[in-house]
């Protein structure tokens, strides 16, 4: 758009926790206009953690949403080309950007685990997060390690 940012949507809090961190998340898991299905497999999600995870005295959404914060990447890398060559450039993110990238992340190592149901694979990876190991964790190290090897050219920035 070349006049006008557009505007900021304003989200809806979810309707059991009252949270629009939870709705951002089922927005990005929902598929072809399902949200109901989408918000079904969110609170079964939830579930299956509070269930398998009663040792901890953390409820599963704080369970979850410290998944979310330790999958959650501080840098990234953008490509630029600089006299022919192409460099990777490090930058830090905007906050919402940050939610964004960690929430596709968890969701994406989500879908790829062969488990039985969606809110099964979910549960687990949310939990794999919450330990500081599976997929979506193991992306934010590899991004956080690109970044460091690449500090060389972040003054390049643009």
């Amino acid at each position: 758009m070349r006049k006008s940012k557009p505007k900021k949507r304003i989200l809806t809090p979810d309707p059991r926790f009252n949270d629009t961190l939870v709705t951002r998340f089922v927005n990005e898991l929902m598929m072809d206009g399902k949200k109901n299905l989408a918000y079904d497999i969110f609170y079964d999600a939830l579930e299956i953690i509070g269930e398998k995870m009663k040792e901890t005295e953390d409820a599963p959404l704080d369970i979850w949403k410290k998944a979310i914060q330790n999958v959650t990447p501080k840098v990234e890398v953008k490509s630029r080309r600089v006299g022919g060559a192409t460099f990777q450039i490090p930058q830090e993110i905007r906050e919402s950007r940050k939610v964004a990238l960690s929430m596709k992340a968890m969701i994406k190592y989500a879908r790829a685990r062969n488990g039985k149901s969606m809110a099964m694979n979910l549960a687990a990876e949310s939990m794999a997060a919450y330990n500081e190991e599976g997929g979506a964790f193991k992306k934010k190290e590899d991004t956080h390690r690109m970044a460091e090897a690449n500090k060389a050219f972040s003054h390049f920035r643009f």
